[in-house]
Parts: C-alpha cells; structure tokens; sequence
C-alpha cells in the first residue's frame, strides 16, 4: 500500500488557502514536493510541514524562524534542539506580543480618555443650545 499523496489542490482547499501560497513556500524552501512532469505531489511530509508553516505564521514567526526549526529538525536525531529553539522562539513572541498588549492598553486609555472630552464638549454645546431655546 503507498504512502498517501495530495495535489496543490487538494491541499490548498484543506487548509483554504491559495495555491500561489503553497508554490511561495515552495520557492522559500519550506516545501520540497514531488514532480511528475508539471504536477507537483505532495505526501504526508509536506502536508505537515505546511499544517506547521501556517500555525506557526498565526502565531507570529517568520518564514525565517520556521525554516530554522525545519533545518532543526532535519538535521537532528533527536527533537530536543528543535524543541529547545521552539521555546526560546516562543518566549520572544511571547515577550513581544506581551509589550504590544501594554502598547494597546496604553492606546485605549487615550482614546477613552479623548472620546470622554468630546462627549463633554459636546454635551456643553447641547446644553448652551438648549438654553438658548428657552429664552
């Protein structure tokens, strides 16, 4: 029984997303498949290594941090050097995305803080019309 292969097709509508998405990571180095003339064929390798491209572009790593950990993880006998680099490429992301939620909550504050100041203008204008009207 062979192993399980896809075409550019079959997997850019898995994991909806374009086929000329699947040929970049091809050209960045990041998915080797098969030809059989123009075709390309993907197996059960490549279907991982873009499940894992795409989760680890939601989360923020570069195509530059991904073909690290690959590189790592072809190059090992073991998972622990990957493993070990996946944490500390966490804990950057981590950190960063940590920095940019007091970014956002900094940014908020302000915007609350000027929406209060224009409803208050506001306000004032309304009650001076309102004012102006009963005379």
């Amino acid at each position: 029984m062979g192993e399980q292969v896809f075409n550019i097709t079959e997997l850019a509508q898995e994991f909806d997303i374009t086929t000329r998405a699947i040929r970049f990571y091809e050209d960045q180095g990041l998915l080797e498949p098969e030809r059989a003339g123009q075709r390309r064929i993907y197996n059960r390798r490549d279907r991982v290594r873009l499940m894992l491209i795409l989760r680890g572009k939601r989360i923020g790593l570069s195509l530059q941090e991904i073909r690290e950990l690959f590189a790592l993880y072809d190059a090992a006998h073991d998972d622990a050097p990957q493993l070990q680099e996946f944490i500390r490429i966490l804990e950057r992301k981590e950190l960063q995305l940590l920095a940019q939620m007091e970014d956002i909550k900094v940014v908020l504050t302000e915007i609350g803080q000027l929406r209060g100041q224009c409803e208050k203008a506001l306000g004032k204008r309304a009650n001076g019309h309102n004012q102006a009207k009963e005379l």
